[in-house]
C-alpha cells in the first residue's frame, strides 16, 4: 500500500478519534488497531489524554503530519470561533472532512459512506431493502440508473440504463451530490416518489411516479428453454455462488444442449462471488482475473474447481447495465473462448474497492485499491467489453416485448 493511502487512512482515523472527542467532551484514551484492517500499517501510539481544544487535537495528530495539518486545525478553530450559527455540528464537520479528503483523490469510486449509506449498501447486497429497486451510478453529475432490478417498481415504471434523475418530487437536484440524491430516492415501502428523468433520445425530460416497495433481489433465476438451459444472475451477492450451484444441479440433470448465462442489467457485487461463479464454468486453477496495484504488485485469482458446467457450449448475454463483477465473469469467459458474448457493450467498471468500516459505527470508507485485468490482461475500465455478436435491444423491441438478444443466444446454441 503506498504512502499516500496510508496517510489517508491514518488521517481518517485521527479525525474520527479527535472529533468524536470534541463531541463527547473527552477522549477514551485507547488506540485503534488499524493494522488489523490494513496489513503492514502500524499506528503511532497516542497517550491517553483529554482533548478539548483545537490545539490539543492538533497535538494528537501524528508528528510527521502536524505541519501538513496545521491549516486544517486553524480552519477548524476559525469555524468554531467565527461561524454565525453556533454551536456547529462537529460530527457533520468530521464527515465532511472525510468526504472532501477522499474526493480530492479524483477517483469516482473512492468515497465516504456515512452510517446510513453504509447500511443501505450492505442491505442491497444482502438481497433486501426498501426503495424503487434499481442499481445506480453516483459518480457523475446526476444520479444515473445502471439497471432496474427485475420485478421492481423501477422496472415496472420503465426506467432504463442510462436514465438520469434530474429532479425529485419537482425539486431540481442539479449540483447536489448524487449520493445524497440516492438517499432521497430510498424510502419506506408504500410511499410514492416522483422522479424527473432525462433520457438519451428523448426531446424533453419526463416525470415518473413510483411507489416504493420492499425490494427482495432474487440472486439467481433459471429455467429450461427447450433444450437450452437458461440462467439469469441479477447480482453477485453473499448467496449467489450457492444459489447458482443449486440451479446448475437441477438444469444439468436435464442434459441440455447448451447454456445461456444472462448478465444483463447486473450491476455487480462481491469479487469473491465472481470467482465462485466462474468456477462453475472453467476448469480448476484457471486465472479468473488479476488485481494490479499502484505499486506494481499483482495478485492472481484462480478458479476453485468443482464446476458443474465446464464443458457445455455457452453464450453470455451482456448489455450497458452489466458492470463490475459481471464484466469479470464475461471477460474471462470471452478470453478463454469458453463462451460467445452476445448483446451490446458493457458498462466499463474495471476497478476494485475495499469497504473499510470506521470505528464507532461512523460509516465506512470505500477506497479503490486496484485495477482488475482479464486473464489476457485486458483492462475494461471506462471502455467496457465488446460482444462477439452485437445485437441491440430497441425501444420498439421492449414495447413489443421482444428480446432479440436472447433469441440470438438461443439460435447460436441450437445450431447443429
Amino acid at each position: 500500500m503506498n504512502k499516500f493511502i496510508k496517510y489517508t487512512l491514518i488521517t481518517a482515523l485521527v479525525l474520527f478519534l479527535v472529533l468524536s472527542a470534541f463531541v463527547g467532551g473527552f477522549a477514551v484514551g485507547q488506540t485503534v488497531p488499524l493494522s488489523a484492517l490494513v496489513p503492514g500499517l502500524s499506528m503511532p501510539s497516542i497517550a491517553p489524554r483529554a482533548v478539548a481544544t483545537p490545539q490539543a487535537a492538533a497535538e494528537a495528530t501524528p508528528q510527521e503530519l502536524q505541519e501538513l495539518f496545521a491549516p486544517f486545525w486553524e480552519a477548524w478553530k476559525l469555524v468554531h470561533e467565527q461561524y454565525v450559527d453556533q454551536p456547529v455540528d462537529d460530527t457533520a464537520l468530521m464527515r465532511g472532512a472525510i468526504r472532501g479528503m477522499l474526493g480530492a483523490l479524483g477517483d469516482d469510486h473512492t468515497s465516504y459512506m456515512d452510517p446510513e449509506e453504509y447500511k443501505d449498501a450492505n442491505a442491497s447486497l444482502a438481497g433486501n431493502y426498501e426503495g424503487i429497486g434499481a442499481y445506480v451510478d453516483t459518480t457523475g453529475d446526476y444520479l444515473t440508473i445502471i439497471s432496474p432490478i427485475k420485478g421492481s417498481p423501477a422496472e415496472a415504471a420503465g426506467l432504463r440504463a442510462g436514465d438520469k434523475i434530474i429532479a425529485i418530487d419537482g425539486e431540481d437536484v442539479s449540483g447536489i451530490n448524487p449520493e445524497l440524491v440516492r438517499k432521497r430516492v430510498l424510502g419506506p415501502a408504500g410511499t410514492t416518489v416522483t422522479l424527473t428523468i432525462l433520457r438519451e433520445g428523448e426531446e424533453k425530460p419526463f416525470d415518473v411516479a413510483i411507489t416504493r416497495a420492499k425490494i427482495v433481489v432474487a440472486s439467481v433465476e433459471y429455467e429450461m428453454k427447450g433444450e437450452i438451459a437458461y440462467v439469469k444472475l441479477n447480482t453477485f451477492g453473499e448467496t449467489t455462488g450457492r444459489e447458482l450451484r443449486d440451479a446448475l444441479k437441477e438444469l444439468m440433470a436435464q442434459k441440455p444442449k447448451g447454456l445461456i448465462l444472462d448478465l444483463r442489467n447486473n450491476g455487480g457485487g462481491y469479487l469473491r462471488t465472481a470467482v465462485e461463479v466462474l468456477s462453475q464454468f472453467l476448469k480448476q486453477g484457471e486465472v479468473a482475473l488479476y488485481e494490479q496495484y499502484g505499486d506494481g504488485r499483482r495478485d492472481t485469482f484462480n478458479t476453485l474447481g468443482g464446476g458443474l458446467a465446464t464443458d457445455i457450449p455457452m453464450v453470455v448475454i451482456i448489455n450497458e447495465g452489466s458492470a463490475s463483477a459481471s464484466e469479470i465473469v464475461a471477460g474471462a469467459l470471452q478470453d478463454y473462448g469458453r463462451a460467445t458474448l452476445v448483446g451490446v457493450k458493457s458498462y466499463g467498471k474495471g476497478s476494485v474497492q475495499n469497504w473499510i468500516p470506521l470505528n464507532g459505527e461512523q460509516g465506512a470508507v470505500r477506497i479503490t485499491v486496484a485495477k482488475w485485468l482479464t486473464p489476457k490482461e485486458r483492462t475494461i475500465h471506462k471502455t467496457g467489453l465488446t460482444p462477439d455478436v452485437i445485437v441491440e435491444l430497441t425501444k420498439e423491441d421492449r414495447d413489443a416485448k421482444r428480446d432479440p438478444q436472447l433469441d440470438k443466444a438461443l439460435e447460436l446454441l441450437s445450431r447443429p
